[in-house]
């Protein structure tokens, strides 16, 4: 909503921000809109309208995937991804290397929220947190309960635990003011939460063998980096090619490269500023700031584009209906919504926490189902559990498409039109 500030007399409109000042003076106008003008933008906002653009861009990359992987170019796509760069793959250069980034990001707004966000307060955590707990614990109790006869399966567990956030404010972009902003910042929240949990999931469930020596250095860059942290050295460079070695050593260790970021994120500095959400001179709020347009617009498609493309011509529509696939779409699609949705109405109605401020029902459970899209993590994890290229991995793929994109139909119409008509009634 346009903002004005209003003096007696004459006026300075600013078309950019949406804003105009009203008052009597030139030199008190051009004061004021220095003020407004310099005045940091907070994090969270820039953060919600680059990952609902991402998404979308996102949603475009998933979509071409698709296409190209059953056309025509459909082997040019795969021996593209195969194509060796060095020791690795281009595919896995995408998944270990650039991925990094994505992580790095994500430890990046984990620490910031926590510290100095929506997530500082135990109160303001308390709601995400339990809503986010349940939404990874009952999809994969309902993957493992479809999957309990299939061994090899099995290893999928965690693929339907995860929320695609930049897929899911991309759908409530398409919603403009139909969803209040306090319900996006609560499935930030969730997201946020929900991405620690699948960082600590990769780690225990997914590593198998380790390299001590090579995990003994890894360790020694991160020591150097939280000293340099404790000596308040807020130069960023330092802290990047530290990081890029840790991110080596821990790919030589048997643990997955990508846990390298958020290590890394853990230990750059953060300037605490109550009241003035993120500083614009903190260390973390300058690196998050640069890096979050090129993996919101760069990576996280480019990884949709190389991960999601599945030839369906080894698939017949009684095949969704293996123990894989149906685990994953059936624990993204009713998983996710019951596990949030239950949670945050048992901590509501018995007054252990507040409903996100108005909002009503129905957009709660609207936000609830759009929880249920598990794109990029998913894609992630079933990589790690069944190999890139494998048939198991292909049949996961078409149960988080499927999942996902169920989810996202369902949570955009009841948006779109039910929480039109319910009011805002508690």
């Amino acid at each position: 909503m346009p903002r004005s500030y209003l003096c007696p007399i004459d006026s300075l409109a600013i078309p950019e921000l949406g804003w105009s000042i009203r008052c009597g003076g030139a030199r008190a106008r051009r004061m004021i809109a220095s003020k407004i003008l310099t005045r940091p933008f907070s994090m969270m906002r820039v953060f919600l309208a680059t990952e609902a653009a991402g998404g979308i861009i996102l949603i475009l990359a998933a979509a071409a995937a698709m296409i190209v992987a059953n056309s025509t170019l459909s082997q040019t796509y795969f021996d593209a991804l195969h194509t060796k760069i060095g020791k690795l793959s281009l595919l896995h250069w995408i998944n270990d290397a650039l991925m990094a980034l994505f992580f790095l990001i994500v430890g990046l707004e984990i620490k910031r929220e926590v510290l100095d966000g929506q997530l500082a307060r135990w109160s303001d955590r308390l709601l995400p947190g339990i809503a986010a707990i349940s939404g990874v614990a009952l999809p994969a109790l309902i993957y493992i309960g479809i999957n309990l006869k299939e061994a090899a399966g099995l290893k999928g567990w965690a693929i339907p635990a995860a929320t695609d956030i930049a897929f899911a404010l991309g759908v409530l972009a398409l919603l403009g003011k139909r969803v209040p902003s306090s319900l996006k910042v609560f499935l930030t929240a969730v997201a946020i939460i929900d991405d620690l949990l699948a960082v600590l999931i990769i780690a225990f469930a997914y590593t198998s063998e380790l390299n001590m020596a090579a995990l003994a250095i890894a360790g020694v860059g991160l020591l150097i980096l939280a000293l340099l942290n404790k000596w308040r050295v807020h130069s960023l460079w330092p802290y990047l090619l530290i990081g890029s070695t840790v991110w080596l050593f821990v790919l030589l260790s048997g643990i997955h490269a990508t846990l390298a970021g958020v290590a890394v994120a853990m230990t750059v500095p953060l300037t605490r500023s109550p009241g003035k959400p993120d500083e614009g001179q903190s260390p973390l709020y300058r690196l998050e700031h640069g890096l979050h347009p090129w993996v919101a617009y760069a990576v996280v498609p480019l990884f949709g584009f190389a991960n999601a493309g599945v030839p369906l011509g080894g698939f017949t529509p009684h095949d969704l209906l293996d123990p894989v696939p149906l685990g994953v779409a059936a624990g993204l699609l009713f998983g996710k919504q019951i596990g949030i949705f239950g949670s945050m109405w048992l901590l509501i109605r018995s007054g252990f926490a507040a409903k996100p401020r108005d909002s009503n029902w129905m957009q709660i459970y609207g936000v609830a189902l759009l929880c249920g899209i598990g794109f990029t993590m998913s894609l992630f994890i079933g990589g790690l559990a069944f190999g890139d290229g494998s048939h198991q991995n292909d049949a996961a793929k078409l149960g988080i498409l499927l999942g996902s994109v169920l989810s996202a139909l369902a949570g955009f119409a009841v948006l779109r039109f039910g929480s039109a008509k319910s009011g805002n009634r508690a």
